[in-house]
């Protein structure tokens, strides 16, 4: 009977999506790619896009135009058995922005094979609530 290798039980699908966000710190691409499974797919439903495979993820992020390097900050995370969801603020010195991730893990694998996500698109609030709301934060 062949014998079965071990599963980290230490390793969660939070872990996971937390190591891969440090990943992509690195602006290495390629290897923040090994954090996705082979066959990994992530969808961008407002441009309705996705981005089929590690290969093309590394390749689209490596030849995104940036000003500078890319960082990441991440501002919550919540996880859920395999289901993990990020709110990260990324930027490149000139423009930042903040993508929802929904993110998919395959446990057994400590992969991440499937990313659903959300780029919001700042806005100026419209005038007429302003006596009811405060600013969060001066935008850059």
């Amino acid at each position: 009977m062949k014998k079965t290798p071990e599963i980290n039980q230490g390793i969660n699908a939070k872990q996971i999506v937390l190591t891969y966000w440090q990943a992509m710190r690195s602006n290495d691409f390629f290897a923040a790619s090994k954090y996705l499974s082979d066959d990994f797919r992530c969808e961008w439903p407002q441009s309705n896009e996705v981005i089929k495979g590690r290969d093309n993820f590394a390749k689209l992020n490596s030849h995104y135009p940036a000003n500078d390097s890319w960082t990441f900050q991440l501002n919550s995370i919540i996880a859920e058995e395999n289901q993990v969801v990020t709110d990260v603020t990324i930027s490149d010195g000139t423009r930042t922005d903040r993508a929802i991730t929904f993110h998919t893990i395959d446990i057994e694998a400590q992969l991440i094979v499937k990313q659903v996500e959300y780029w919001p698109e700042n806005y100026s609030a419209p005038d007429w609530r302003a006596k009811w709301v405060e600013k969060l934060t001066d935008r850059v």
